[in-house]
């Protein structure tokens, strides 16, 4: 077994730095914060043990440079490297670069990044599993002729989406044979400049669904647990807004059958570290897989409040060779619930449109259940050059309408002057009558709020 780790490079910024951060110092291992220069002021590289600049602003030449993070972690003898969300993550290039420098990558080998991360190759490990997946092609597509017969098996509408993808990018709705060329050269197109690959597949297009994610870790010594779901179905262009846990669509019979599935699914990869399966829920209760994320996730921290662990922790102490020591025994069940609200700097009166400026003026909400995970403090400036998040609102109740009666008042409470922010449309968003009663799919801002539409 590996003895805890005496120091760890963060390779990341904004809250995800600053909570690994207080994760490794609540293990006793110093945290150095690797930064750009566009981040010099931030609460991370303030609480870091020593802050270590890499390069510019631009994500090219700092957080996506694997040479300056290799480097700065040789350079200051870091033994591991924790890479938060975004950036280089999920990059089996990037965790194979630290194997070879004797560096820990924090998170799952590189054959299984590429393994799950490649959806349409993840699909078929899933259905090897015995894991349910959506009706679809069993690999990329070869051309908008084998899209449009397999539309016409499974039946309109369909998805085209980027094998290499992610966060929306190269998907495209195709409603109609006659729309089929055009959608499958722009979702290849778009593929390609987001990811370097323009390979695509094709997936039935479920009306309505829930989009339920299950938190699994999995240790190196065979051991594998979920903790429970998430349920993420609050998106505006399959991006996440709102996230709340446990999900209000299922029982328990179902939560334990969902998070089965996803531990067959961690057991037959033979994957490590935390990780999250998302499915897809019908109106039947009926659930598919749809990805996997080799990664911590934005959104853990409303499964840390339902079953009151530290994910963060999990990870570098897993990394670190240490076994899983809860959970194996017994069925994990939710405690409470808890919602997350994603703060982000963006305009929503005008098609979320990205906000960066000075905090003029900022009030945190407090009170029994609330917990904010933020980098920002009055005076900082957002930044244009990264992703427009900037807190993560995280509140927890009894129940459900405890949860949401906390909510309510903890984002009335957030003040954040200077900059537009999304806190308006949470407070919309938690006053219509759909979202009150649980009743929530993945096209839920289309149905009931559309003034918040581009």
């Amino acid at each position: 077994m590996r003895r805890m780790f005496k120091r760890i490079l963060v390779a990341n910024r904004g809250e995800i730095a600053l909570r690994v951060v207080r994760a490794c110092h609540d293990l006793g291992v110093e945290a150095y914060v690797a930064y750009s220069e566009a981040d010099k002021d931030t609460r991370a590289v303030q609480l870091a043990d020593k802050a270590v600049l890499i390069g510019p602003a631009p994500s090219a030449k700092s957080y996506l440079s694997m040479p300056a993070l290799i480097g700065a972690a040789q350079a200051f003898e870091c033994e591991a490297i924790h890479p938060g969300y975004g950036f280089l993550s999920e990059n089996a290039d990037f965790a194979r670069a630290c194997a070879e420098n004797d560096i820990v990558f924090i998170g799952p080998d590189p054959d299984l990044i590429d393994k799950m991360g490649e959806k349409s190759n993840a699909k078929q490990t899933m259905k090897k599993a015995g894991v349910p997946t959506v009706p679809g092609s069993d690999g990329p597509l070869e051309s908008a002729e084998q899209a449009r017969e397999l539309a016409a098996e499974f039946g309109y509408p369909v998805l085209i989406k980027a094998s290499a993808g992610g966060g929306g990018k190269g998907m495209r709705l195709v409603e109609k044979e006659a729309d089929m060329e055009h959608q499958y050269q722009a979702a290849k197109s778009e593929a390609k400049i987001a990811f370097g690959n323009d390979e695509v597949y094709l997936e039935k297009y479920l009306i309505h669904p829930r989009h339920i994610e299950i938190q699994v870790l999995a240790d190196k010594h065979g051991n594998a647990i979920h903790l429970c779901e998430r349920d993420c179905s609050v998106q505006r262009r399959h991006q996440k807004l709102i996230e709340e846990a446990p999900s209000p669509a299922l029982d328990e019979a179902l939560r334990q059958e969902m998070g089965a599935a996803a531990v067959r699914a961690v057991k037959e990869v033979g994957y490590t570290n935390a990780g999250t399966i998302e499915f897809l829920l019908d109106a039947e209760k009926h659930f598919y897989f749809m990805e996997m994320n080799t990664r911590i996730q934005v959104e853990h921290p409303v499964t840390e409040f339902i079953t009151l662990e530290d994910l963060v922790l999990e990870q570098i102490r897993i990394a670190a060779g240490e076994p899983l020591d809860f959970g194996l025994d017994k069925e994990i069940s939710p405690i409470g619930h808890a919602f997350e609200f994603r703060i982000n700097a963006e305009d929503p009166d005008h098609s979320f449109r990205p906000n960066p400026g000075k905090i003029t003026k900022l009030i945190l909400p407090g009170g029994p259940g609330v917990r904010v995970d933020t980098h920002i403090y009055e005076g900082y400036k957002v930044p244009p050059t990264y992703d427009s998040l900037i807190a993560k609102l995280i509140v927890w109740g009894k129940d459900r309408e405890q949860a949401l009666a906390r909510s309510k008042r903890a984002l009335s409470e957030f003040v954040i002057e200077g900059i537009k922010t999304t806190i308006p449309f949470h407070l919309a968003a938690l006053e219509e009558k759909a979202f009150k009663n649980g009743m929530v799919y993945t096209d839920f801002i289309e149905t009931y709020m559309s003034e918040y539409l581009a």
